[in-house]
């Protein structure tokens, strides 16, 4: 591959401006595009007024401390079960902590701030939220309504706990709203959604959802824990749940488990703080204190692994040993157009999330083989860390779900999902240009001329797809060393 060539790729890969997005560059009548976009300043009577302030400010700077003597700039944790009650009936605002702590109660309000919603209510992990969830809205007798492509943990709720209870569940493919509609019966008592679906990262129409969901007068409640609600909005978009593990993204650090779950029916939320203290799952002082912050370079994070997601996309997208790439920041995506109408921008980007799923030729062995041969990034069942993490959903994250399930959602045991984190984007291709090449069948490797890789856009680019292409063994086979 040429240098022209190369550069020519690189820019096509890095690219992220869209045209959608406010303050993109453009380039009009042959002239030079537009670099410096001076954002406008609010006056001075509005600058510092909270109520103003956007998401990323907010994640920062969202702090209130309950102590009256000091004001630590990061936070306090108030480990403690219980609290002190100057006296019998005083009715203190905390008393318990299996009931309201104060580290828990600044994680909600900022979570709610981030929504413009009431504050949310937390949880010890995602699943105890969506269990809190259905406890709240569900009794025996009821129907629900999924995606047929959704966290393994919620379809095993449903298989083998719920169903205990007399609670039914319907899968469908709610890439076509139509299907959500037609799957409601008169005992069809919420609608839960996962957009982008994991693992497969199909996308739902949630403003077209909920209008089906309030002419029904069903409770939509939609899992944003892929986005979080920097990237998309599921109550402004009509929703009337956001559901959350603020153990991925929100954390961002893979360090403590926790669930939120937001919404601006206040007498919703009333009824689930009442379950939540009847089961004892809030989320613990210290696992809130580290969310919050993981929080505060929450924008930031989510914007890069976006950004790195967006043009590793790309490069498997391009490779002849890949089949299939599903992330919806590519044009090639087959609901690209509503990924741009449904999904937020950040200073001029269209932005997608971190997370990629994909497969490669060779089937489920070749899976194995690839994620065996993996240096930099790491096997784990996980998303949203700040490192590179590769999962096998149907042997991991979905290990319960049934076979007909994984078929009916698309999850084949071939399938990796690859949540991109904050190493350098050259390191990460390298990576998976060098498993690519050390899994590859061995009738592919008769001839492997190996050279090394010193140049950074040669890095970067790793090799030239055309070079690689395992057909026959006659191929010559380009395999990246490093020195």
């Amino acid at each position: 591959m040429s240098q022209d060539s190369q550069f020519h790729l690189l820019d096509k890969l890095t690219s992220h401006t869209n045209s959608d997005c406010a303050f993109h560059s453009s380039t009009t009548n042959g002239a030079e595009p537009e670099h410096h976009h001076l954002p406008t300043v609010p006056s001075a009577a509005s600058a510092l007024s909270e109520s103003s302030w956007k998401r990323s400010t907010e994640a920062v700077r969202h702090f209130r401390s309950s102590d009256s003597e000091a004001c630590p700039l990061g936070g306090s944790v108030y480990q403690s079960t219980t609290f002190v009650q100057e006296q019998v009936g005083s009715n203190p605002a905390f008393a318990y902590s299996r009931v309201s702590n104060p580290t828990v109660d600044q994680l909600e309000s900022l979570l709610g701030r981030l929504e413009d919603a009431p504050p949310a209510v937390c949880f010890s992990s995602g699943l105890a939220a969506e269990t809190a969830l259905f406890l709240t809205l569900l009794k025996s007798g009821d129907h629900v309504v999924l995606s047929r492509s959704i966290y393994g943990g919620t379809t095993r709720l449903f298989n083998e706990l719920l169903v205990r209870f007399g609670v039914s569940a319907t899968f469908v493919d709610s890439t076509d709203s139509a299907n959500v509609e037609q799957a409601i019966t008169d005992r069809t008592a919420l609608i839960f959604l996962e957009t982008p679906a994991n693992p497969t990262l199909e996308l739902t129409d949630i403003a077209e959802v909920a209008k089906i969901a309030k002419r029904k007068g069903i409770p939509l409640a939609v899992d944003n824990t892929f986005l979080t609600p920097i990237l998309q909005q599921p109550l402004e978009l009509g929703a009337d749940i956001s559901v959350y593990s603020t153990t991925k993204h929100i954390e961002g650090h893979s360090v403590a488990l926790g669930g939120a779950i937001t919404s601006k029916d206040e007498q919703f939320i009333s009824r689930l703080r009442r379950v939540r203290k009847s089961v004892g799952s809030i989320q613990t002082p210290k696992n809130a204190w580290l969310t919050i912050r993981g929080i505060k370079t929450l924008p930031l994070r989510i914007e890069r692994h976006s950004q790195s997601a967006l043009t590793i996309a790309r490069w498997l997208d391009q490779h002849p040993e890949v089949i299939t790439v599903n992330y919806p920041g590519l044009e090639s995506h087959p609901q690209h157009a509503l990924a741009l109408q449904q999904h937020e921008c950040l200073r001029g980007q269209s932005l997608h999330g971190g997370v990629i799923s994909f497969e490669l030729t060779g089937g489920y062995e070749r899976a194995v083989q690839f994620s065996g041969k993996l240096q930099l990034c790491n096997l784990v069942e996980h998303i949203g860390g700040i490192e590179t993490l590769l999962t096998h959903p149907a042997s991991m994250t979905h290990a319960d779900v049934t076979e007909q399930q994984l078929a009916d959602a698309g999850i084949t045991r071939s399938l990796l999902r690859l949540s991109v984190g904050l190493e350098d984007e050259i390191d990460i291709l390298a990576d998976l240009e060098q498993a690519l090449c050390a899994s590859r069948p061995r009738s592919c490797q008769t001839v492997v001329q190996e050279r090394p890789l010193t140049d950074v856009q040669d890095f970067r680019l790793g090799f030239d797809p055309q070079v690689i292409a395992c057909e026959s063994e006659s191929k010559e086979v380009v395999c990246p060393v490093t020195q």
